[in-house]
């Protein structure tokens, strides 16, 4: 598979004043297609609760490129674009396009992994998360850290 995509409806809820998507809503429709990947690839949230571990973020980005409205057909695709080998740290990039294939957004989320009784980073990184990680499609551009 070279990516994970999936499309997305656009509710009234996810809508502004000026009557397009709110910026919030392009962050939850990343953090909801990353989580569904995750869980997909064997890596569900109730496996992180009994490992006791999750991802955490350090920095979250959104370039938006054009507006998205109520009807449009949105297509969000997700890949990695940064990790290291032992997939520690990561960056993952997701692209939300229209239905001519116009891109309307890129998220950019850095990331770890967090041991949730320690409060600390994961070390070393889970194997699930590992192998799962490495399951992920990549970018063209992919750099290995």
């Amino acid at each position: 598979m070279s990516t994970f995509t999936k499309t997305i409806s656009i509710r009234w809820a996810d809508l502004d004043p000026n009557f397009h998507m709110r910026h919030t809503a392009y962050y939850d429709f990343g953090a909801q297609h990353r989580i569904e990947i995750l869980a997909q690839q064997g890596l569900t949230m109730q496996v992180m609760k009994e490992q006791h571990f999750g991802p955490i973020a350090f920095r979250e980005e959104c370039v938006f490129r054009k507006e998205i409205h109520l009807e449009d057909q949105i297509t969000i695709s997700t890949k990695i674009g940064k990790m290291k080998a032992d997939a520690s740290r990561w960056t993952i990039v997701h692209e939300l396009r229209d239905d001519k294939n116009t891109l309307c957004a890129v998220i950019t989320i850095d990331g770890a992994w967090m041991d949730t009784h320690l409060r600390k980073l994961a070390i070393p990184t889970p194997k699930l998360a590992l192998d799962v990680m490495n399951s992920i499609p990549k970018t063209d551009d992919f750099i290995l850290l």
